[in-house]
């Protein structure tokens, strides 16, 4: 494999459709076991690839470079071969800043809260720290340093003005799974899901319902790898290619 994407299910990934498309080469998707990534990473035969769950902090070690981006998250998602050198980058951090952006969501001053504490978690706290957010509460199904619990949530922080999910609940096989009832959160106004499959979340689909912006995750998608193809072929593209690629694949994967 010279581009690619690596991690545990992939059954579900837009991704190489999407590469495809930005990109003049082949690009692979390949699931790997934990000893088969361990392997993977050891060799590293690729020229560049894309890493997601569950493995976008497990890569860290075999990196000879980090960005300082890539390093303040503490994520990457993307590692480049230059010549033997593993480079990591994070483009998770500048695709969901797109899709805040060109959704107008704003967050400046506004109490947040992220569902999930994995790397994509780490992404968008980033952007919503960098984008003036007033408070960013983590909330993961256990206790952590850096998250509270779903019990303490709605105890404690139904006042949350904009809520994001990283989580995998309402993903694609388990579409009727939702992480949280929107109506314990009256002052929410906008929500954004980094689930891309299916295109519409029960979590996105209640956000509209309640008059609630909701965005899905396909255009956070669809800009993360805009960016990374970027870093693989060291070169800059328009960023207009990002709607573009959107709707033909919105299109063509919509399953209404």
């Amino acid at each position: 494999m010279e581009y690619g994407l690596i991690g545990e299910k992939l059954g579900h990934s837009y991704s190489k459709d999407i590469h495809e498309m930005l990109a003049d080469y082949t690009y692979d998707l390949c699931p790997l076991s934990r000893d088969e990534f361990k392997s993977f990473m050891s060799e590293h035969t690729f020229k560049a690839i894309n890493v997601t769950i569950p493995y976008k902090q497990d890569v860290i070690p075999y990196l000879d470079e980090i960005d300082d981006n890539a390093k303040s998250i503490g994520a990457v998602n993307t590692i480049v071969n230059k010549d033997g050198k593993l480079c990591g980058h994070n483009t998770d951090f500048s695709g969901f800043m797109y899709m805040l952006k060109k959704h107008n969501i704003a967050v400046e001053g506004k109490k947040c809260v992220v569902l999930g504490d994995g790397g994509a978690s780490k992404a968008v706290v980033a952007v919503l720290k960098k984008m003036g957010a007033r408070e960013v509460i983590i909330v993961d199904i256990r206790k952590t340093e850096s998250a509270i619990t779903y019990e303490e949530c709605f105890a404690h922080h139904t006042d949350a003005e904009f809520i994001a999910n990283t989580s995998p609940v309402g993903m694609y096989p388990k579409c009727d799974a939702s992480p949280v009832d929107l109506r314990k959160f009256p002052n929410c106004s906008a929500v954004a899901d980094v689930i891309y499959n299916p295109l519409e979340t029960k979590l996105v689909a209640q956000a509209k319902e309640l008059d609630m912006i909701g965005v899905n995750g396909l255009e956070m998608l669809v800009a993360q790898a805009l960016y990374a193809v970027e870093f693989f072929l060291d070169t800059k593209l328009d960023e207009s290619k990002i709607n573009e690629v959107y709707q033909t694949i919105y299109k063509a994967k919509d399953i209404r």
